[in-house]
């Protein structure tokens, strides 16, 4: 699948306690991401035994519109309970990920702490969470960075039982909404691989654009 005409192969990382949001902005745009206090990016990956580029994404906010799948989504979800505040890892917040873990054949996480620090003190940027709750159950939870001009989506989870709600796409469409409210320009919502995987939802939003590893983002193309 790799084509191998990027002429390096980038791995870098490095640890900080603090980063400020001017300088978060600088990182997201340059491929970066982080776990906690760890930074780090790398342009090609091993995705079902094959070498793969890694295609860091945005959502160009200004230009997002909604598909006619995402409104179903927005639709069936109506009812639930949204809530966006500064993150709190809750009890229910462990359970609901232990659950949601189970979806994974391989490289299934240990804890929610392997995504995401303790308390929001050790947080080296400003870490928000949305949760979204049934009849006062929690159903999905996801982790995201405030910067200055963008939001980082960092981890989400949600019930499995309830996968037909698509409670990870809704999770994306209300931080979106919540990002486009308060005048940011750019959702960086995750990574996909170059060629079929996966992440491939990811690259199905609207106005979406790919890093393409020498400094220039692009409208996708896929």
């Amino acid at each position: 699948m790799f084509d191998g005409d990027i002429p390096y192969f980038i791995n870098e990382a490095f640890h900080a306690d603090l980063v400020a949001s001017a300088e978060l902005d600088q990182l997201l745009a340059g491929g970066w991401r982080h776990f906690g206090t760890h930074f780090f990016r790398y342009n090609l990956g091993i995705y079902g035994g094959e070498i793969r580029r890694v295609m860091p994404l945005r959502i160009r906010l200004a230009d997002f519109r909604l598909s006619k799948s995402q409104r179903r989504v927005l639709r069936r979800n109506a009812g639930l309970d949204v809530s966006i505040g500064p993150f709190d890892v809750a009890p229910e917040t462990h359970d609901l990920f232990e659950r949601h873990k189970r979806r994974f054949k391989s490289g299934v996480p240990d804890s929610i702490f392997d995504f995401i620090v303790r308390d929001a003190e050790s947080s080296p940027t400003e870490l928000f969470e949305i949760t979204v709750r049934d009849g006062g159950k929690l159903v999905a939870a996801s982790f995201f960075d405030l910067a200055e001009r963008s939001v980082s989506a960092i981890y989400g989870c949600f019930d499995p039982d309830e996968t037909a709600r698509s409670l990870g796409i809704f999770t994306m469409l209300k931080v979106i909404e919540y990002a486009t409210q308060l005048g940011f320009e750019f959702y960086y919502h995750g990574y996909a691989y170059e060629g079929t995987s996966f992440y491939d939802y990811k690259k199905r939003f609207n106005a979406v654009e790919q890093f393409d590893w020498q400094g220039n983002w692009k409208i996708i193309t896929e």
